[in-house]
């Protein structure tokens, strides 16, 4: 009330009454705001305590008679049964004439109660001191904007405890109802509005306080009444507030805990039907429509690039799954055995499908990798017949025999590798053809059978080109190989023709440095002109050998389809020693047969004296032929 305190002092005047004290001021008081709180400070005691009836003091010091009058009809209408006594308070200077226009006292009967005026002084001889404040000479302590602090606290944990207390109970009401009912979804959105936390913390605050008997003020500072009686307290309905809060919050927090596991449930629920749904659906269509090997190495490569991007997008849910897996793991560790069965289900759903699909990509990486390592063996084996087949095309220049025996050794070594790359190649796309073989497609839950006619027709196409390629390199090697042992023959045809004409050179130079004695008797010349037949005959062998490998150089030339080589100046020069050695030869057999001659005479004796004289007349004629034979070269510079 505007500039009006009214209050009420809960402890027994001397007819065990509640007492209440209305002061009135100077100013204008409003009646409308004087029956509202006295409305509202009567509604505070209860009924018992009311029916004891009310001792009112109206302290009219400082106001107008008028009003005191007023007021004290007022409660006429407000609590006319409740009250027992109005002590009005007079100012020190009393309204003479203004009370014999008006007696109180005759009007007893009439109000259902007594009025009487008093001093302040004179207050303490109906009430007891103890009971009235210092104004009105007691030694009551009393704050009363203390009082309205702890009776708006008060109020408002009752009224936020009240309506805190209807909300749990609707809801733990729902809760239950929809426990009974499993069709019925739980109304998961109807929360309070209130946080229960802090409003049993005000309570706690609150009873702290009533319990400590500091409900109009602090022990220590004054407070000289108490209650009188228990149920006049707020104690006991705060006490039953908490106690109930308690209750209904302890159920709450089981609904709460209950509305947690459920939604974790449903939230796991829905996490696994996403995942479950996004790999069986777009997950294997990527993987279905991505079945191709590539026709090259690059090829092969670009595919491996897109799976890769597929794996990546796998990633992330298989990220997902692990996620879910570890809180199915948590749940399954302290979860409740009706969750058990639905939990393990979930979990055993998602790792078939998460199992499943990661299997059909490693079996695809396995697959592209196989397809990567068949391009690459295919590329190398395509560059070796390459390199095989220009070896083959260019023509063969060799200088000599060892350049040959190199050249074959590197052809049988390249044919050998092609060889091993073949037969890698085989292995290869024999084990990619039985990768694919294997693979099958998991569509929507089905087994779908993947058509990879076109990848196997591609794997033995490729053998297949690779087989024919080496088989024509095989021929064109063989070819080749024949050539070259043509050519080996050819140089050493050459070779050996040359060695013969060093070899007759060899004899010419010994038959004109050693073979010039003619011996000294017929006898020893005869054996010089047999040895020197056995020589023209080992010189003749040589001759012929010479002849024989010159021919055949003629005849591999031709089958190779080239010039002569060495034997267009090998031949000429095995002629001309040969004819050299013929004339030398044929020279020393008439030397030989002349000194025979000579010997032959020269060794007649005992003959008659005319044939003696014609002997010496032979020898004579025969000794100067042979010597001016001796004199002329054996052989001419010109040959």
């Amino acid at each position: 009330m505007r500039n009006t305190i009214i209050y009420i002092n809960f402890i027994s005047d001397r007819r065990s009454g509640l007492i209440l004290t209305i002061p009135l001021c100077t100013e204008q008081t409003s009646m409308e705001e004087l029956s509202s709180t006295l409305d509202y400070l009567l509604g505070i005691p209860s009924d018992k305590c009311k029916a004891r009836g009310f001792t009112v003091i109206v302290d009219g010091r400082k106001s107008q008679w008028n009003i005191v009058k007023t007021v004290v009809l007022m409660l006429q209408n407000v609590i006319p049964a409740e009250v027992s006594l109005v002590c009005v308070v007079k100012p020190d200077e009393f309204w003479d004439k203004k009370v014999t226009h008006f007696c109180f006292w005759k009007e007893k009967d009439r109000l259902g109660f007594e009025v009487i005026l008093v001093s302040a002084n004179k207050l303490t001889r109906y009430i007891e001191p103890c009971q009235l404040t210092d104004e009105f000479g007691g030694s009551l302590v009393y704050d009363h904007i203390d009082w309205v602090n702890k009776r708006l606290v008060f109020e408002k944990f009752t009224k936020e405890s009240s309506s805190l207390l209807d909300e749990l109970v609707v809801i733990n009401d729902s809760e239950k109802s929809s426990q009974l009912d499993k069709e019925r979804p739980p109304d998961c959105n109807f929360l309070p509005s209130l946080d229960p936390e802090t409003v049993l913390q005000t309570g706690h605050e609150l009873l702290s306080e009533l319990q400590q008997r500091r409900f109009n003020g602090a022990e220590g500072g004054g407070v000289a009444w108490s209650p009188m009686d228990d149920e006049l307290l707020a104690q006991p309905q705060v006490m039953k507030l908490l106690d109930s809060l308690r209750e209904q919050y302890t159920k709450y927090q089981e609904v709460c805990r209950q509305r947690s596991k459920r939604s974790q449930l449903e939230d796991i629920q829905t996490k696994v039907m996403q995942v479950v749904n996004w790999l069986e659906g777009p997950g294997t269509e990527q993987l279905r429509t991505q079945w191709g090997i590539g026709d090259s190495i690059r090829a092969s490569q670009a595919l491996q690039q897109k799976h890769e991007e597929i794996e990546s997008q796998h990633s992330e849910w298989f990220a997902v799954y692990v996620e879910l897996n570890q809180q199915i793991a948590a749940l399954l560790s302290a979860g409740d055995e009706e969750d058990l069965v639905e939990l393990k289900g979930l979990q055993q759903q998602l790792s078939d499908v998460c199992y499943r699909q990661a299997s059909q990509l490693e079996s695809r990486q396995n697959v592209l990798q196989s397809a990567h390592e068949f391009h690459g063996t295919a590329q190398d084996l395509s560059q070796q017949l390459d390199g095989l087949l220009g070896m083959l095309c260019a023509d063969v220049a060799p200088a000599d025999g060892a350049a040959i025996q190199q050249t074959l050794k590197h052809l049988e070594e390249k044919l050998k590798s092609v060889d091993g790359a073949l037969v890698g190649l085989r292995e290869k796309g024999q084990v990619l053809m039985d990768q694919m073989s294997n693979q099958t497609s998991w569509s929507y839950g089905k087994d779908v059978p993947i058509d990879n006619k076109d990848n196997v027709d591609h794997i033995q196409g490729v053998m297949e080109d690779m087989q024919l390629r080496k088989q024509r390199c095989e021929d064109m090697v063989d070819v080749r190989r024949l050539k070259m042992l043509q050519m080996v023959q050819l140089f050493k045809c050459e070779e050996d023709a040359s060695q013969a004409v060093e070899w007759l050179g060899e004899l010419l130079d010994a038959l004109l440095k050693t073979h010039i004695r003619l011996g000294d008797d017929s006898q020893e010349t005869k054996v010089l002109l047999e040895k020197h037949k056995k020589f023209v005959d080992v010189a003749q062998s040589t001759y012929d050998y010479g002849r024989q490998l010159l021919q055949a150089t003629v005849v591999l030339c031709q089958s190779l389809r080239c010039s002569t080589r060495s034997s267009g100046d090998t031949l000429p020069r095995l002629n001309r020693v040969w004819k050299q050695f013929t004339v030398t030869t044929e020279e020393r057999v008439h030397r030989l047969e002349m000194a025979c001659c000579f010997h032959t005479a020269a060794e007649k004796g005992d003959l008659p004296v005319e044939v003696e004289q014609e002997t010496y007349e032979e020898v004579e004629t025969v000794g100067k032929a042979l010597l001016d034979r001796l004199t002329v070269p054996v052989i001419f510079p010109d040959g």
